[in-house]
């Protein structure tokens, strides 16, 4: 099968819908999210980075300061104001899908959402290496992360297409996720109604 023809059924696919990259700390959202929108010509945006900007404080500084109910509450209203105007792609931190609120905006609003998918040790690896995960700071951040895993993993499986990161090339895993949204097509009475219109 052709790259070209992945892209262009990932497209139809994919119509005027945003697609929604959730997981965890270290799955790969950004990373991949931005192949993708790269591989589909659509903008890429980071909701974290977004969080930041419009509150001109860093994620770390806002759950210091406010609290993670404030936090969310601010992250549920900046991906509604991005799901307004698509298609793009959008990276969500690791709590976003987890907040009810967060969850039912994507979904109400016609989000496609794509689980990254990873297991304790290719997560570990990744987010160990840097110092910037405010849920981590604990006496023990691994069993943290483990118990993130535990608790938010059945959540993330409530998306509408999983793909496993793993230790392989981002390139594959790109691949795995553009076959993935291809084989999501949009329903057939929406399809005609987007040509009709």
């Amino acid at each position: 099968m052709q790259d070209d023809d992945v892209v262009a059924r990932a497209r139809r696919a994919l119509g005027k819908r945003d697609l929604v990259f959730v997981g965890l700390m270290g799955a790969g959202k950004s990373a991949i999210g931005k192949m993708v929108a790269q591989a589909l010509d659509i903008p890429f945006v980071d909701s974290d980075h977004e969080i930041e900007r419009v509150s001109r404080m860093t994620i770390n500084d806002l759950f210091a300061a406010y609290g993670e109910p404030e936090f969310r509450s601010l992250e549920t209203r900046v991906i509604e104001r991005l799901l307004k105007t698509g298609p793009r792609v959008i990276s969500t931190g690791g709590g976003a899908f987890i907040n009810d609120n967060t969850r039912r905006v994507i979904r109400d609003m016609g989000g496609l959402t794509v689980w990254i998918n990873a297991d304790l040790e290719t997560l570990w690896v990744r987010v160990s290496k840097r110092d910037n995960r405010p849920l981590l700071k604990t006496a023990n951040p691994r069993e943290t992360l483990a118990n993130l895993m535990a608790a938010r993993y059945p959540i993330y499986a409530e998306a509408d297409i999983t793909v496993m990161s793993r230790d392989a090339k981002k390139e594959i895993i790109m691949r795995e996720v553009m076959e993935a949204i291809a084989a999501h097509a949009l329903p057939a009475s929406i399809q005609e109604a987007d040509h009709a219109g």
